[in-house]
């Protein structure tokens, strides 16, 4: 079984809201000093691939659609034991959209030549609009499953365990497929042995161009994006602090009582 697992890169979420910024005129964050680390829904989604492979059997193949830094993700998936990397480099220039990530992650699955199945993040951790494995299902013609936490192989295709509202429920469905994968104790990621790690950086990572594949998906990429950003801003609050004075503990207690009864008594 051909497995392609597509990994996004984003800002590090824990960077300190002190060194969080965004570029208002741009629309999008600052990068800053923020490291850039993988996606923690991909890194479920890799997961979910190499258990499917320890028991189906076949190869694993990751691809990240992203800038030249992207590739540190691409070395992670690789030290976590995935066969191939694939970078499909971008110049950097905006924040592109679902659709159009979909469109240019369709082309270079034909260009590699196609596969059984394709797994994706159930949603990134920045924008977090969980959209691209739908548009990429569209993209190929093929089915999509969401929000996915097992997959096992099964005659003729594979059997997937889904979330819902109420639970879950369990669908078997023909190959090709796109799944979506959700955070679970069942793909919780694994740790890269330190040999893996070793190896990732000496193996070879295939480089394909975004804006060529772009082109290649011809008229089935929309030539505008789909949605805006119509404004981008960190919200701030203003906050005060007053010290309550008094010579003894108990003249600090009655001040502040009067205080915080005055307060409530304006608000």
């Amino acid at each position: 079984m051909r497995t392609l697992v597509c990994m996004k890169t984003i800002l590090d979420p824990d960077v300190p809201a002190r060194d969080f910024a965004v570029d208002a005129a741009r629309r999008e964050a600052v990068r800053g000093g923020a490291a850039l680390v993988p996606n923690v829904f991909c890194e479920n989604t890799l997961e979910a691939a190499l258990r499917l492979r320890e028991t189906a059997g076949g190869t694993v193949t990751v691809v990240s659609d992203g800038v030249a830094e992207c590739e540190e993700t691409l070395r992670k998936a690789l030290a976590m034991t995935a066969d191939e990397a694939v970078h499909v480099l971008r110049d950097g220039a905006g924040v592109p959209d679902a659709a159009e990530v979909a469109g240019v992650l369709a082309a270079a699955v034909r260009h590699l030549g196609g596969f059984d199945l394709i797994l994706l993040g159930r949603e990134s951790g920045d924008w977090g609009l969980g959209q691209t494995g739908g548009w990429l299902a569209e993209e190929l013609g093929v089915p999509f499953i969401a929000f996915a936490d097992r997959i096992e192989p099964s005659a003729g295709g594979v059997r997937v365990r889904r979330h819902t509202d109420n639970g879950h429920e369990v669908l078997e469905a023909p190959l090709p497929l796109v799944v979506t994968i959700t955070n679970s104790d069942a793909t919780l990621p694994r740790i890269p042995k330190a040999r893996d790690v070793m190896r990732s950086y000496k193996a070879p990572v295939t480089t394909l161009s975004a804006a060529e594949l772009a082109r290649a998906a011809g008229a089935g990429s929309p030539s505008e994006p789909l949605w805006h950003v119509v404004e981008l801003a960190v919200r701030t609050r203003e906050v005060s602090c007053e010290l309550v004075g008094g010579d003894s503990l108990e003249e600090k207690v009655d001040a502040f009582a009067q205080r915080l009864v005055a307060a409530l008594e304006g608000a």
